[in-house]
């Protein structure tokens, strides 16, 4: 029985491998398909990307018809490069260098020569590319914007790379793809499916007919229409409302996360990034270091979040039970401890929660935050029970949202504190400076957003998102899933009357709207900068933050402007007018719009880019350090003021 084992073992393996042999050969003919490519012509149809609509089916972003000149370098024969260079209006050394990068790529594929031709541009040529052996035409599509704002949401498509292409098979040299924005974030579903076709070739290298009748060919399919939760109208008015200033807005839908206005200032308008004259202007916006436009502030600027984060200090305060909503702390104008330190404010008198809030006192939120540490015998252990509370707002982490960029934002734990005093010795009132959002306390202005999200919704948040509808399939679940705080809801409903109280009562009062109950709280970021070694003052960055109404909110709303001063003088009244631009389509405080239209900030940002080369910028958004004092700034101030008109 085992003499006849081994010899059973061979003949078995022998036979599995002619069967394997016989399909591969006879039946199935793909890899004879592959060997057989110098016979074989291979033309790709590229389908159309998949439509982009906003949240009410208004059409943002669609398809044009572009033309891309191909070239195989084997198939070249006595081109005449003078007359070939001058229908293509190019130079012959750019010939020359484009040919040879092609033949690196491979002699016998196709490659893009000249890509993204308009019908103009392709028609004078498509006359005599007989004459061309070796190049042909391929029909695609492009991005046709159509509408002149949302560059940052949309994202744009461009050629892949080397590197893409050795990591995924689909893509080949010339193809495109999604960057940045829903472009990139939902390629696969906007991209389709491209068709293939293989035709024969003869001896001399002519196409004879389809390869096997065209057994192997597939159909292009079009990629799917995708809706936006963004509403084209408020983010078009935000947009607006930031010319001549920098800075972010996001609004939020608070019962289901969907992002209704992501703005970063400055902008462009996203058709100047498609064609051939989309390297020379995307090079503008690339190296404009100072203004940065491709920068989106919205979810990559890390600020102080600044007096909108004592809402946390407040009901961590709640939750710990160090207060109630009675508790009351004197304030003379500011806060002393810590060996005659002093924290400054504008309140002054006995504030409770309510008036602790709606006047922004210091005074309060300081004590608060200090009973809240104080609670727990080891600083270390305290301030990462109250870590812990601030980052079960999705804060000091990436949110989780369904956009390619973002950042983390800083919330320290008793690690932060660990390494900046390796000695110990740090307690409540050395990092006092977090109560009011400023000290190591970082955020992003989506983070904020979703913090006044959280708060509307008395405790629980859904994870921002873009996308709200997708043909043909659903969304991530992930979006659909809530999340809770530490926080009981109990404490939310005081919290909210005092945010209420500062449009009615507070710093806030002169940005009511009739008949809009919106709850709110300004925001002041000290900014700080080093010249010649010396610590330097900057004008603040304006933050506000609110949600509306304040029963069964609609919309939550973060607005940074940077060294735009204090909350209520540029942020404010922009919170204001989002507010009642998304709630009734239109616009009754007139007297808010035009001061904001009016407002340009544009000599302090051009003091700030004529610094000094080296300038160290100290406080946050990190973005702004100076990296070259020559930089030409022009192109984004140009691009973004066209767009008032």
């Amino acid at each position: 029985m085992r003499k006849l084992l081994l010899p059973s073992m061979i003949i078995v393996a022998a036979l599995l491998l002619v069967i394997r042999i016989f399909y591969l050969q006879v039946i199935n003919d793909t890899f004879k398909l592959k060997s057989d490519n110098n016979a074989i012509k291979i033309k790709y149809d590229y389908p159309e990307r998949g439509y982009i609509y906003d949240r009410n089916g208004k059409l943002l972003v669609s398809n044009q018809a572009s033309y891309d000149i191909m070239v195989i370098p084997r198939e070249l024969k006595n081109i005449d490069t003078l007359e070939f260079c001058q229908l293509l209006n190019i130079t012959k050394e750019d010939y020359i260098k484009t040919i040879a990068k092609a033949k690196v790529y491979s002699p016998r594929l196709p490659s893009v020569f000249l890509p993204q031709l308009n019908k103009s541009e392709f028609a004078a040529f498509q006359e005599k590319i007989r004459k061309f052996e070796g190049f042909y035409v391929q029909k695609r599509s492009l991005r046709d914007y159509e509408v002149d704002f949302g560059a940052n949401v949309f994202g744009g498509i461009t050629e892949v790379n080397e590197k893409l292409i050795a990591k995924n098979p689909y893509y080949n040299s010339g193809d495109l793809i999604g960057r940045q924005g829903v472009e990139e974030s939902y390629e696969e579903v906007l991209r389709g499916i491209k068709g293939i076709k293989y035709f024969q070739k003869d001896k001399y290298n002519r196409v004879i007919g389809s390869y096997k009748e065209g057994k192997y060919d597939t159909i292009a399919v079009q990629g799917e229409d995708i809706n936006l939760t963004l509403d084209a109208e408020l983010q078009k008015y935000g947009e607006q409302l930031m010319i001549n200033k920098r800075g972010g807005i996001v609004a939020i839908e608070p019962k289901t996360g969907e992002i209704l206005a992501l703005v970063t200032a400055p902008s462009y308008d996203p058709s100047i990034l498609v064609g051939r004259k989309r390297s020379k202007n995307y090079t503008l916006l690339y190296y404009d270091s100072i203004a940065k436009p491709l920068y989106d502030r919205g979810l990559l600027a890390e600020y102080p979040p600044g007096s909108p984060f004592k809402i946390l200090t407040g009901l961590i305060g709640l939750q710990e039970g160090v207060v109630d909503t009675e508790t009351t702390f004197m304030c003379h104008h500011g806060f002393s401890y810590a060996r005659g330190r002093f924290m400054k404010c504008h309140g002054f008198g006995p504030h409770k929660l309510n008036n602790g809030i709606y006047n922004s006192c210091n005074t309060y939120f300081a004590n608060v935050y200090l009973k809240t540490i104080a609670k727990y015998v080891k600083p270390s252990y305290a301030v990462d029970v109250w870590s812990d509370h601030v980052k079960s707002f999705g804060l000091g982490d990436f949110l989780g949202y369904d956009l390619p960029i973002g950042k983390k934002g800083n919330i320290p734990d008793s690690n932060t504190y660990k390494k900046i005093y390796p000695n110990g010795g740090w307690r409540g009132t050395t990092i006092i400076s977090n109560a009011i959002g400023q000290g190591e306390v970082l955020m992003t202005p989506i983070q904020l957003a979703n913090m006044m999200a959280t708060v509307a919704n008395e405790g629980y948040y859904y994870t921002p998102h873009i996308i709200k509808k997708i043909k043909g399939t659903s969304i991530d679940k992930k979006f659909t899933e809530k999340h809770v705080t530490t926080i009981d809801k109990k404490h939310f409903k005081p919290m909210i009357s005092g945010l209420s109280d500062v449009y009615n009562l507070g710093t806030a009062s002169s940005l009511r709207v009739e008949g809009i109950d919106i709850a709110g709280k300004t925001g002041t970021a000290e900014n700080f900068a080093k010249i010649g070694g010396k610590r330097i003052q900057l004008k603040d960055h304006s933050i506000f933050v609110a949600f509306a109404p304040k029963d069964n909110p609609k919309i939550a709303i973060a607005i940074l402007v940077e060294n735009g001063g204090f909350g209520a003088t540029i942020a404010g009244p922009i919170a204001s007018l989002m507010i009642e631009k998304y709630l009734r389509k239109k616009i009754t405080r007139t007297d808010l719009e035009t001061r904001v239209l009016n407002i340009s900030l544009k000599d302090r940002y051009a003091i700030l880019g004529g610094m000094k080369e080296g300038i160290d910028i100290e406080s946050t958004p990190k973005d702004s350090t100076v990296k070259n004092k020559t930089q030409k700034t022009e192109i984004a101030i140009v691009i973004d003021s066209t767009k008032q008109n």
